[in-house]
């Protein structure tokens, strides 16, 4: 399996549609799904919508934002496989700098060997868990950094989570 699939606008816009409604907050936050490429996916949210008592992002929507950005990569990494439940398992954000405009978190891809390690586990055992690392840059350097466990559930064979 490629580290980068093709994935076309169309699918980009079906994304954002998804974490609008399966994540509501993503809607109030005004995150739109900007683009996938060789640095990964790509998550923005305007400042006015994520503005803190010192006119700069909310820590919460900040972190937020790399969050989305790692589930929507594996979202993306696991379309045309077996359905997946994905949860955050465990995650760190490291607040270098603050973020004074509107935002972009890119989580990067895996590595292809823990991307192929994630797939064949997640099938053979209908559970998987991969980390993931994404940034949000400001003036070229990063502002936020975020590391995030994310564990994927074989939705075929795994009961479901949360309220039927």
């Amino acid at each position: 399996m490629n580290a980068m699939p093709r994935i076309d606008r169309t699918t980009l816009n079906q994304l954002e549609q998804t974490l609008h409604h399966e994540i509501p907050l993503s809607r109030a936050m005004g995150i739109q799904v900007v683009r996938l490429d060789a640095q990964g996916l790509a998550l923005s949210a305007p400042l006015a919508a994520n503005i803190n008592h010192k006119h700069t992002a909310f820590g919460g929507s900040l972190a937020t934002l790399a969050t989305l950005a790692g589930w929507g990569l594996l979202h993306l990494l696991l379309h045309g496989h077996p359905p997946a439940t994905i949860v955050i398992q465990d995650s760190h954000a490291r607040y270098r700098r603050p973020v004074t405009d509107d935002f972009t978190a890119i989580c990067a891809l895996p590595e292809s060997e823990a991307l192929t390690t994630f797939l064949q586990t997640l099938i053979r055992r209908g559970m998987a868990r991969i980390d993931l690392t994404a940034s949000i840059p400001v003036g070229g350097r990063p502002a936020v950094e975020f590391a995030g466990r994310f564990v994927a559930f074989d939705s075929t064979r795994a009961p479901a989570i949360g309220p039927a």
